[in-house]
C-alpha cells in the first residue's frame, strides 16, 4: 500500500493556494492537499459554475508538483450535476483526483467514479465520522466500494472533523471506524484527518502567547499505538492552521466589519502557539511586530531558515529603521489576515511533513 505521509484539508482559497505555492520543492512532495470548496447556497446553473471556476483558478495554478483531491464536500442535490461536469475538466488536465463518499448523491458518486475511471487515477472515498461510528455506514461504504474496485482504484480518507478537548474519545471513534472499513478493499492508502486548531477567542489571547495542545497529532498517534503495526501505511491529515468548522462557511466579499483584532500562530512539536495582532490604528505596526517578536522568544522558534513562514516572522519582528521613520514607511510589512493565514500554514505544513519523515 504507497504511502502517503501528508494531507492537510485546505481551503479553495487564495491564501491557501499561496501557502502550498510557498513551500519548498522537497516538502511539497510529502503533502497531498485535499482542497476543499465551500458552499454555495441557492447558487445554481451556470452562475454555480462561473464562481467555482473563479475559485479553482488559484489552485490550478500551483498544483503542478504532485497528486491531489478535489473536493465539493457541501454540494446539494441540485448542485451536483453541475460541479461534477466543472471538476471533471480540471480532473481531466490537471494533476486532482476525484473525491465522493458513501452519503454523496447518486449523480455527484457516479461523475466522480467516471473520472477516476476515464483519468485512471485513485478515487478518493472521504468518510465523515463526527462522532460515534454509525454501521450503517459500512454498508454504505461497502455499496461504494463493491461500484469502484472492479474499475478503479481506491483511497480512504477517514474525516473525523473537530477533534479537541470535548471529544477525548475520538481516536477510539477512528478506530471502529477502520476495524469496520479497511477489510472492504484493497485500498491504495488509508489516511485519517482531524482538525485540532481551536476557536481563538481574544479573551485567550490577553496575556501574550497561548499554547494550545495539537490535539489532532495526539489523535493520529493514539490511533497509529492502538493498530499496532496492524496498518503500518496509515496516513496523516489535518486541516492545518484553522479550525475544521471554518471551511463549511460560504465565501463571502469582504465588506468590512468583523473583530479589529486577528491571530499570528505557530505550530510546535505539541502545541499551537497564537498571539494576538491587531488589524488597524496607528500602534499596528509596532504591536504586530512585538507579536511576532514574542514568537521568535519562543525555544521552539526553528529559525528563519526553516521556511518562508518562519522568514516572514523574522521580517515582520525588525524593529522600525531610522531611514523607514523619516519616510513615513514602517518597514516590512506586517500583514494582514490572509497573510497570517498563509504564513501559519507554510511553517505548518514545513514542520509537520519534517515531523514525519523522522517518524518513517
Amino acid at each position: 500500500m504507497p504511502r502517503l505521509l501528508y494531507v492537510p484539508v485546505l481551503p479553495v482559497r487564495r491564501h491557501a493556494a499561496e501557502a502550498y505555492r510557498d513551500l519548498r520543492p522537497a516538502i511539497q512532495d510529502g503533502v497531498t492537499p485535499l482542497w476543499s470548496l465551500p458552499p454555495h447556497p441557492e447558487a445554481r446553473g451556470a452562475g454555480l459554475a462561473a464562481a467555482v471556476r473563479r475559485e479553482i483558478a488559484d489552485v490550478s495554478r500551483v498544483q503542478s508538483r504532485g497528486p491531489a483531491w478535489l473536493d465539493a464536500p457541501f454540494a446539494d442535490g441540485a448542485q451536483a450535476a453541475v460541479l461534477a461536469e466543472v471538476l471533471a475538466e480540471y480532473m481531466e488536465f490537471g494533476a486532482f483526483r476525484p473525491v465522493t463518499g458513501p452519503l454523496r448523491p447518486a449523480v455527484q458518486q457516479d461523475a466522480a467514479l467516471a473520472t477516476a475511471v476515464g483519468s485512471g487515477r485513485p478515487l478518493g472515498i472521504r468518510v465523515r465520522v463526527p462522532g460515534e461510528w454509525d454501521h450503517e455506514l459500512t454498508e454504505a461504504v461497502g455499496r461504494l466500494v463493491a461500484r469502484v474496485r472492479r474499475v478503479a482504484e481506491a483511497e480512504l480518507l477517514i474525516d473525523l472533523g473537530a477533534v479537541l478537548a470535548d471529544r477525548p474519545g475520538a481516536h477510539k471513534e477512528a478506530l471502529r471506524a477502520l476495524d469496520a472499513l479497511v477489510p472492504l478493499a484493497d485500498w491504495r492508502s488509508v489516511v485519517t484527518i482531524g482538525g485540532g486548531f481551536p476557536q481563538v477567542t481574544a479573551e485567550m489571547l490577553d496575556r501574550g502567547v497561548r499554547e494550545e495542545p495539537r490535539r489532532d497529532w495526539e489523535v493520529w498517534h493514539e490511533i497509529r499505538r492502538n493498530l499496532a503495526g496492524r496498518l503500518p501505511a496509515l496516513g496523516y491529515g489535518d486541516y492545518g492552521v484553522q479550525r475544521a468548522a471554518v471551511l463549511a462557511r460560504p465565501h463571502l466579499p469582504d465588506q468590512g466589519g468583523g473583530p479589529d483584532w486577528g491571530v499570528l500562530r505557530y505550530t510546535t512539536d505539541r502545541a499551537f502557539a497564537l498571539v494576538k495582532v491587531v488589524r488597524g490604528g496607528p500602534d499596528r505596526a509596532r504591536t504586530n511586530r512585538e507579536a511576532a517578536r514574542e514568537l521568535l522568544r519562543l525555544p521552539d522558534y526553528r529559525g528563519a531558515l526553516a521556511s518562508s513562514g518562519e522568514r516572514w516572522l523574522r521580517d515582520c519582528a525588525r524593529s522600525l529603521t531610522h531611514s523607514a521613520v523619516r519616510t513615513g514607511s514602517d518597514g516590512p510589512g506586517t500583514g494582514n489576515a490572509a497573510t497570517w493565514l498563509r504564513v501559519g500554514n507554510v511553517q505548518h505544513m514545513t514542520h509537520v511533513v519534517r515531523s514525519l519523515a523522522h517518524q518513517a
